[in-house]
């Protein structure tokens, strides 16, 4: 939950003068004013003394009300607090408003307004009646987007108006706060990927071939330390209090590449090739973050989310759930880039040690299909769902670009990548679960073919 501070108000501050209050002469206001002027001036040419007087009461009637508008002196505090304040696309937040009289009198008749965007819906107004001193009143209204995106809530407007409706003021807090719309995700089925590591049980035997057993690497105490695990024998060795260090399994690492490139997506709008791509790639985020995978999100520029700790991956468990954060915060404004290439994706990965490579391209003309074969030599496994991006725009598939396109996912899979076409409207799951099926199938021919040894990751989870 997000909420926006305590913001006062204070409508009796001068903040645009005397002048400003007479800006807000309502339509009625100013009626009443130039009817009195007009009845005074016609008053005094004609003679008529009655007249006159009726005419200044309709002219000091509305400036009676700016004067009481003006001089009204009270705080009000109002505080935002959004549930939640990150959701999916498509799916409903509500915000809830608290505004609270915090001086000795009693409000007026006011109304509240917040400041949306035009994609969260219509702007909410609320009617507020007289507010006791001290007094609060709470009201809520529910925001839902389509689109991805962080859209600011706010800044909260209050009006306050006469009983005649001759005046209205308006003032403005200053808080404001933020709801962030990531990309929709889909639960994946646990399949087993070509070049999978097994995730904790083999970082784990290789924790104990280190260590062994008994861990007899040592470490001073630390405040919070369990007793249980006073080392004694080093404790007497070293005259203080040691602990058994604990070793943490090394976790399988997962790499999802997003390929942003403007050329290689057609369209837009929330059904176009380029946004079933990014919720694809949020998809494959969530779900190896569920299955124990350090998980890292990588786009074609280069850039690498998150960028510190653990060589670039979503470490501990600890740092998963605020990682996965991150990486969805990231999905959530990601538009395309204006690079041509995926030669700085390549940079990042020649490093290797990769573990698995899950990657979502768009279009791949022959150059790019050959900087994408090279990715498949650097890490332990490759999927790749390759997007037609014409086919996407003309509702299926024709001729040229579908021999083309065919052409490129061979490319893939002699390099070594288990690829996948991706037609409008596919379902992810249904691709994954094919993917999987392919995996299975290259697995079991490299391994046939292997004089010796293996190379890259192996297994899967349960």
């Amino acid at each position: 939950m997000a909420a926006g501070g305590p913001a006062a108000m204070n409508d009796g501050d001068d903040k645009g003068g005397l002048r400003a209050a007479l800006g807000g002469l309502t339509t009625r206001g100013r009626s009443f004013l130039a009817a009195g002027i007009a009845a005074a001036v016609c008053a005094y040419v004609l003679g008529q003394g009655d007249l006159l007087r009726v005419g200044l009461l309709l002219a000091a009637l509305p400036l009676v009300c700016v004067a009481v508008l003006f001089r009204t002196r009270y705080r009000v505090a109002g505080t935002r607090r959004l549930s939640p304040s990150r959701v999916p696309a498509g799916t409903e937040a509500r915000v809830h408003l608290r505004m609270e009289n915090v001086s000795r009198l009693p409000t007026g008749l006011l109304m509240l307004q917040d400041r949306v965007p035009y994609v969260l819906g219509p702007r909410p107004r609320f009617v507020l009646d007289r507010v006791e001193a001290g007094g609060r009143r709470e009201v809520s209204y529910r925001v839902r987007s389509d689109l991805r995106g962080r859209h600011p809530l706010g800044p909260l407007q209050l009006q306050l108006s006469d009983p005649f409706g001759m005046c209205e003021l308006t003032r403005s807090f200053s808080a404001y706060d933020t709801l962030v719309v990531i990309p929709r995700t889909q639960p994946l089925p646990p399949v087993r990927l070509a070049g999978e590591a097994s995730g904790y049980g083999e970082g784990r035997q290789r924790a104990l071939a280190l260590a062994g057993e008994d861990d007899l690497i040592p470490r001073g105490y630390r405040h919070g330390d369990d007793l249980r695990r006073v080392h004694w024998r080093s404790t007497a060795r070293y005259g203080e209090l040691m602990v058994r260090r604990e070793e943490q399994p090394q976790r399988a690492r997962c790499t999802v590449l997003l390929d942003t490139r403007r050329i290689a997506y057609q369209g837009t709008g929330p059904d176009s090739a380029f946004e079933w791509a990014v919720s694809g790639a949020a998809s494959a985020l969530v779900h190896m973050l569920e299955r124990g995978f350090a998980v890292r999100l990588l786009t074609d520029d280069g850039s690498s989310v998150p960028g510190e700790g653990a060589g670039g991956f979503a470490g501990s468990t600890h740092e998963s759930a605020d990682s996965a954060g991150l990486m969805m915060d990231t999905l959530a404004v990601v538009d395309h880039s204006d690079g041509g290439g995926l030669s700085r994706a390549y940079d990042v990965l020649r490093g290797g040690n990769q573990g698995l490579l899950v990657a979502f391209f768009g279009d791949l003309d022959e150059e790019q299909a050959a900087v994408a074969a090279r990715m498949r030599q650097r890490s332990g496994g490759a999927v790749a769902f390759v997007l037609d991006s014409d086919a996407w725009v003309q509702g299926e598939s024709h001729g040229a670009a579908l021999a083309g396109a065919e052409e490129r996912l061979r490319l893939l899979r002699e390099s070594g990548w288990t690829a996948v076409l991706v037609q409008p409207g596919a379902d992810l799951a249904e691709l994954w679960q094919l993917a999987g099926q392919q995996s299975t199938v290259t697995q079991s021919a490299l391994s046939g073919g292997a004089t010796g040894g293996t190379t890259g990751f192996t297994g899967g989870w349960s």
